[in-house]
């Protein structure tokens, strides 16, 4: 059940090169009741857009799609759709890539040798707030973290804050003063999407409007420019 919906199925997009791939993990994920595939496609250069119309709870992406966009797809689709879970699947176990795409925003790094009931898992583990890590993977990412740690000890107000490197962006783009039209030009983003970047970076940080976020972010230690006088 995708997080927030009640009695209704997990929206997956499903997006893999091969045509076989697509049809086989279509149909064994349909079978499942609690999910539902709201489309399968192959990389296109307007992926993002119809991931977006599409506005599905988990994508799935196959690491042919993932090899041929690299990382940019994985940060693409989390800007546009920020509460959207990203599945990597048949992912080889190596250690940088598999940071890489955690640092991007995916939710779950499913092994190439995963069966499709394990994929199904990983479907249900990420709608249900979990994120999906092969075991052998998991001390790369306790190490990554500890050393990040260590070595960014002024990021921490950041890290306790909750933002997105996105959301830390708008906070310092509304200190200097810019409207959320001004924003979305310079990000070449929608106005709407702006907004619900703003929304979401208001709820984590309790304030009501743009400016106590900024002066939230102050008081907590967050560099905010200011706008010049």
């Amino acid at each position: 059940m995708a997080s927030g919906k009640v009695n209704t199925p997990i929206e997956v997009f499903l997006l893999a090169e091969n045509r076989l791939l697509r049809e086989a993990l279509g149909r064994v994920l349909s079978k499942k009741h609690e999910m539902c595939v709201v489309a399968a496609a192959a990389f296109h250069p307007q992926i993002v857009r119809s991931i977006a119309e599409t506005h599905p709870d988990v994508l799935l992406l196959d690491s042919a799609v993932f090899a041929c966009s690299d990382i940019k797809l994985v940060s693409a689709v989390r800007e546009e759709i920020p509460d959207v879970k990203i599945v990597l699947i048949g992912m080889e176990p190596e250690k940088e890539t598999f940071l890489r795409c955690v640092r991007a925003g995916a939710s779950a790094y499913v092994l190439k040798d995963a069966s499709a009931a394990e994929i199904a898992a990983a479907v249900r583990g990420v709608a249900s707030g979990q994120a999906i890590c092969p075991p052998g993977l998991c001390l790369a990412l306790f190490e990554y973290v500890a050393q990040q740690s260590a070595q960014l000890p002024l990021l921490q107000g950041k890290i306790q804050l909750g933002l997105t490197r996105r959301e830390q962006q708008l906070v310092e783009m509304i200190g200097v003063g810019l409207s959320n039209k001004e924003i979305a030009n310079q990000l070449n983003l929608s106005e709407q999407t702006i907004k619900n970047h703003i929304h979401r970076m208001l709820r984590k940080l309790g304030a009501t409007d743009r400016l106590t976020a900024v002066e939230v972010c102050r008081q907590e230690g967050l560099f905010v420019r200011s706008r010049a006088v």
